[in-house]
């Protein structure tokens, strides 16, 4: 698909064209709910603890006798029931991440990126790179009406970063970096030209040279290294090599005769 390339002076600056197989499917909203909640949880820090009763602070003794008193039995302060004692089945310290199949994550992110195209909210930059103060840059959002706004590109120019660290709602990332949480915070996501070969590459859709053969590719294809050898030549070779194996059997048969021959 065709569409127009902008600059951050709002300025047209020709067209390109998108895969389809990356901006144009139908958007998956529960693959996209998937990959969210694995990004959560893969961030969370799980450094949430309580004191169990062999942790919490307190005497060791039995509080009182077995029997005799009239309460019910106990054997330590530190037991879930009292006030000071340790809790029961508490939270620990631990990892909430998951695994999460690479198609699934590949294809939440082709999904994101199909819905802001959906929606129209995909904008095309030349380049994102150029500005190195916070008050010019918040001019230029300003004058593009972009409030909420990632902006990824290949590699991400360190005096457009700075620039942009101050501005609220604007978040500049690089291709590697793209994510389907971040794309669905952000009201408008901003790819540069760069970004989206960057992406292509990243996604595996891009047809240049060195990559492997799709799936499903003829198997006849003529070898890319060494001569093709034909059918007359290859059946001569197959007759001759037989005719020697025939050869050596019979000089064998030969050999073993004399031998029985010398014995006797």
């Amino acid at each position: 698909m065709q569409i127009a390339i902008t600059t951050l002076d709002n300025a047209a600056s020709g067209s390109t064209e998108l895969p389809d197989e990356i901006f144009g499917i139908k958007p998956r909203a529960d693959i996209m709910a998937r990959v969210v909640h694995w990004q959560l949880a893969k961030r969370r820090s799980g450094n949430h603890k309580v004191k169990g009763l062999s942790e919490v602070s307190g005497t060791t003794k039995k509080p009182y006798r077995q029997k005799g008193t009239g309460n019910a039995r106990q054997g330590s302060l530190r037991a879930p029931q009292f006030r000071t004692g340790g809790v029961v089945h508490g939270p620990v310290v631990r990892s909430h991440e998951y695994s999460l199949p690479k198609k699934v994550r590949r294809l939440g992110l082709i999904s994101a990126l199909s819905q802001k195209q959906l929606e129209g909210k995909l904008i095309i930059l030349d380049a994102a790179a150029g500005i190195t103060k916070t008050g010019d840059l918040a001019k230029k959002l300003k004058a593009l009406g972009w409030r909420s706004t990632l902006v990824v590109d290949h590699e991400v120019d360190l005096d457009f970063l700075l620039a942009s660290r101050n501005i609220p709602g604007l978040d500049v990332l690089p291709s590697v970096g793209a994510n389907v949480y971040d794309i669905l915070q952000h009201e408008v996501l901003a790819i540069t030209e760069a970004g989206i070969k960057a992406l292509e590459a990243r996604l595996g859709v891009t047809g240049s040279p060195g990559l492997a053969a799709p799936h499903g590719a003829p198997a006849d294809a003529a070898p890319e290294t060494g001569g093709e050898v034909s059918g007359t030549e290859g059946a001569g070779a197959e007759v001759a090599a037989a005719g020697a194996m025939g050869a050596e059997i019979a000089g064998a048969g030969t050999a073993a005769t004399d031998v029985e021959g010398a014995a006797s």
